[in-house]
């Protein structure tokens, strides 16, 4: 049988009644429709339990979430949560409501940074591979989707900073990007490469138009769907999929990109501190990760027993 707070907690996944409304639309901006289900399900019990929560601090909120620890002994469970309570102090300050972001800088120390996948990485010439055309009912689909792709393989974006892109951030003149930043990624500009300008002035001008319906109103974001909404990180997720055949036995994702983006970047002999910039990491270690001097020799011992091709 259920605990009452366990029913508790199921009732409030299906209704999660003390959510705003605008929150879970901005959640829906940002994450798949399971990711969402789950944050506002714990902020709505954070909320419950806490109804000055807008109000607090770091302290208070740090001390919600030694109590947490007290309470699951998951410990996925504790960080699931207080990542939906960043989202909710993030939401805050996006909109207006909070001048900061106490929860911006929490994080547990018992956990552990996942190791980069080496058998995931792909070279240059592989990353090319995903700017291949691909064949659509519509050629304007076929230009937003490589327009996708190539701020994926060229700037190394991630899902989060790629569907928050607005037209205004696209320099087609100076040739660069502006990306937005993220909880975990810092706000930055980037060069755009010239095949990049050519294709970006072919989306805005021609292919863009043609996505734009009733339902579009006045979005500003650069990357729009089939519907003429705001593209999702689902829409991503499945244009990636679409490509997973050309590498079998590979795992082909928007982070395994992003990883061998920065992992080339660092193979052909850019500065770490440049790099660093360029993935808008925000603490020097992430970007150290991808130069520890024992990878080549793991990645060759990989290929040896486990040949990719």
């Amino acid at each position: 049988m259920l605990s009452n707070t366990h029913k508790k907690q199921n009732n409030t996944l299906r209704n999660p009644g003390n959510v705003p409304g605008r929150l879970e639309e901005y959640l829906q901006e940002r994450h798949p429709a399971s990711t969402v289900r789950y944050y506002t399900r714990d902020i709505a019990l954070y909320l419950q339990e806490h109804p000055k929560a807008s109000e607090y601090g770091y302290t208070a909120i740090t001390g919600y979430i030694g109590g947490l620890r007290k309470r699951y002994s998951n410990a996925r469970t504790v960080t699931r949560i207080l990542q939906a309570i960043k989202k909710y102090y993030q939401y805050l300050h996006y909109s207006g409501q909070r001048k900061d972001n106490p929860a911006k800088a929490i994080r547990l120390r018992d956990n552990k940074a996942k190791p980069i996948q080496l058998q995931d990485l792909f070279t240059i010439a592989e990353l090319q591979m995903l700017l291949q055309p691909k064949k659509e009912r519509y050629p304007f689909l076929a230009i937003r989707n490589k327009t996708m792709m190539s701020l994926l393989v060229y700037q190394g974006l991630k899902i989060g900073e790629l569907i928050q892109v607005e037209i205004r951030h696209i320099s087609l003149s100076a040739a660069s990007i502006f990306v937005p930043g993220t909880e975990k990624t810092n706000k930055r500009t980037l060069a755009l490469k010239a095949e990049q300008v050519m294709l970006l002035h072919d989306y805005i001008s021609v292919a863009r138009p043609k996505l734009i319906t009733a339902n579009t109103g006045n979005s500003t974001r650069l990357l729009l769907s089939k519907l003429g909404q705001p593209i999702g990180i689902a829409e991503v997720q499945y244009l990636i999929g679409t490509y997973r055949h050309l590498y079998p036995g590979r795992h082909l994702t928007a982070q395994s990109i992003r990883m061998s983006v920065i992992r080339n970047l660092l193979d052909a002999g850019n500065d770490i501190r440049i790099v660093q910039v360029f993935a808008g990491h925000k603490r020097p270690d992430a970007t150290e990760q991808y130069k520890q001097s024992h990878v080549d020799t793991l990645k060759t011992e990989i290929q040896k027993y486990h040949p990719l091709g």
